[in-house]
């Protein structure tokens, strides 16, 4: 795989001819001969979308259309969280756009705002209504004055959109449950336990410990409904056009709102087949082309992250089969690897999935990420680390060496998940163990992710190294999902004394640091892929693969290292991070140090 070729598609700015033509072909080969039907009626809700489309937004449409490389402009930095637990509300995030400007954010991901179903919801992954926001947190005209506030600034929100699942409390849902046929159509559902058992021969749990299966009885519905996830959540049926045609008109209607970004929650299990593991299927990846291309009739600035946490060679095709589909995916691959590299001291895995992940197309970018709300998965890297790697990850990062994380759940076969906030699993705070060392690794992993090609994201309370929140176990609503380890409050107390130079300082400087830099990346003539360069099994080194020469190297192990590097790098140049002179020759990097390396001409 790494010495295959880099991957293109057709150019991103389609015109609107080019993206009705796309939209056609691909509701044809999802849809045979129900496609006339709903192209009719696609067509239809597109072209109000547009009529609908304030001029604000139509303007950026214009701009982005005119800069068909926008996505992958350096330092578009994204900055993720939960709103109640960062400011409670969203008037209350909208009074701290100040700090996340100064943090270099320019992209807010808050995590699912919608409408959720009363009491436990998967952290509101469990949607009740797409065109409404979360009571608590405010209501569509204060989110509509959040995007507007952000495009002033010259940021943008993306939003969270599950859209492989609703709540079973969702409109739909109820009137499925009331036996309308229409709605019953929306869900995939199993006849009996014989048919059940013949799809779970083949799927793999995504929760084994706390939500073992994929199919829930209902007996409203009188059928076992497929619930990937928990019982609540009920899985659409993208077979049906009527889905496609409603979710498709959740975007439009949000679009206009002022959501400048999609998040695709959950987006390999959209198609189901029987046989397979109902991941990734080639109607998957149709189903997203088709989103984007009717986006680029309608709302062309709005870009798509896909949300595929699976191997690369699954990831890839969400940036387009045929034809441009998301512009963004989460870097997974080298995430997961570089808490591995961590753990061991050396790099070798990270070298292969930096050769793995730049086979991304030209008109797509990485997001690169340290840690999320979600589980770090081990399993997601077995394609290039055998099971002993796997298993040796998991173990360290339960609470062994220096880290203070917690295993999670895994499916039969595979290897725990890790728990923690990041700066637990680098030791912050962690009794015995070096806190100098310990604040350097994670100056490290974040000073990597904004070197690479792509957009680098920030978990909320990282940029203050906000620990684990064990309290979570004291809350008998969500005692039993390990998870909320890492979904801590915001400690608005720890930022203010970061800000003077107090605990979480050295964190905060850092990231603002990177992020200034990876801005100036681009008028410096730097661009192009992270490309590994071997220098030796401790040292991290990737170049950037077009402008002027650039050399990021990142030591990852806890002595001090000597790189040599390759001939053509080994000129006088400077750091790009301190401003110091590096002349030729051998350079000596102290314990976790990293350097960003660029020519002087």
């Amino acid at each position: 795989m790494n010495g295959a070729p880099v991957r293109t598609t057709p150019d991103a700015a389609f015109d609107t001819v080019s993206a009705r033509a796309v939209l056609t072909h691909r509701l044809e080969s999802l849809y045979g001969d129900a496609a006339p039907a709903l192209l009719a009626r696609v067509d239809q809700a597109v072209a109000c979308a547009v009529q609908s489309r304030p001029e604000a937004l139509k303007t950026l449409d214009v701009q982005r259309k005119a800069d068909p490389n926008w996505i992958g402009r350096s330092g578009q930095g994204v900055y993720t969280f939960y709103v109640d637990r960062f400011a409670d509300d969203l008037n209350g995030l909208i009074d701290r756009l100040d700090y996340l400007q100064a943090l270099g954010v320019r992209w807010l991901h808050p995590l699912p705002l919608l409408k959720a179903r009363e009491g436990e919801s998967d952290g509101g992954f469990a949607v009740q209504d797409y065109r409404a926001v979360e009571p608590a947190l405010g209501d569509m005209a204060t989110l509509e004055r959040l995007a507007a506030e952000l495009r002033t600034r010259g940021m943008g929100l993306l939003l969270d959109i599950v859209c492989n699942h609703t709540a079973r409390e969702h409109e739909w849902a109820v009137k499925a449950r009331a036996g309308d046929p229409h709605f019953r159509a929306f869900y995939r559902q199993a006849r009996d336990e014989a048919e059940v058992a013949r799809w779970e021969a083949h799927l793999v749990d995504v929760f084994p410990d706390t939500a073992p299966g994929s199919f829930t009885f209902d007996a409203d519905m009188g059928a076992w409904v497929w619930t990937t996830f928990y019982p609540f959540q009920w899985d659409l049926d993208y077979s049906n056009p009527d889905v496609f045609l409603e979710m498709l008109d959740v975007l439009l209607h949000l679009a206009n709102k002022g959501v400048q970004g999609f998040r695709l929650d959950s987006a390999p299990f959209l198609w189901k087949r029987e046989g397979t593991n109902c991941r990734n299927q080639p109607e998957t990846y149709a189903i997203v082309e088709a989103f984007r291309a009717a986006l680029d009739i309608a709302a062309p600035s709005v870009v798509l992250l896909a949300e595929a946490i699976e191997s690369l060679d699954d990831v890839l095709p969400f940036f387009g089969v045929s034809s441009a589909a998301c512009g963004l995916a989460y870097n997974n691959g080298v995430m997961t690897a570089l808490w591995g590299a961590l753990a061991d001291g050396d790099v070798g895995i990270v070298n292969r999935l930096l050769a793995a992940a730049a086979q991304r197309p030209d008109n797509a970018a990485w997001l690169n990420y340290v840690r999320c709300h979600d589980d770090l998965i081990w399993n997601a890297l077995a394609q290039y680390a055998p099971p002993e790697d796997l298993r040796r990850w998991s173990d360290f990062y339960d609470g062994g060496g220096f880290s203070d994380g917690r295993r999670f759940q895994t499916a039969p076969g595979g290897v725990p998940s890790t728990n923690g906030m990041a700066a637990a699993l680098v030791g912050i705070g962690k009794s015995g163990v070096d806190q100098n060392l310990a604040r350097a690794r994670l100056r490290l992993l974040y000073g990597v992710i904004h070197a690479l090609d792509g957009w680098p994201l920030i978990y909320m309370g990282d940029e203050i190294a906000l620990g684990n929140d064990t309290t979570y176990l004291d809350d008998p609503a969500r005692a039993a999902e390990g998870r909320w380890l890492h979904r801590p409050d915001m400690d608005w107390a720890r930022a203010e004394a970061a800000e003077v130079g107090g605990e979480g300082g050295d964190a905060l400087s850092a990231l603002r640091l990177f992020a200034d830099r990876a801005r100036a990346l681009g008028p410096a003539g730097i661009a192009g892929r992270a490309t590994p360069v071997d220098v030796g099994a401790e040292v991290l080194a990737f170049a950037r693969s077009e402008g002027r020469p650039f050399l990021c190297l990142a030591n990852f192990t806890p002595e001090p290292q000597i790189v040599i590097r390759p001939s053509h790098l080994d000129v006088a140049g400077r750091d790009r991070l301190t401003g110091r002179d590096i002349p030729a020759g051998p350079v000596r990097l102290a314990p976790y140090e990293l350097i960003w390396w660029s020519a002087d001409k």
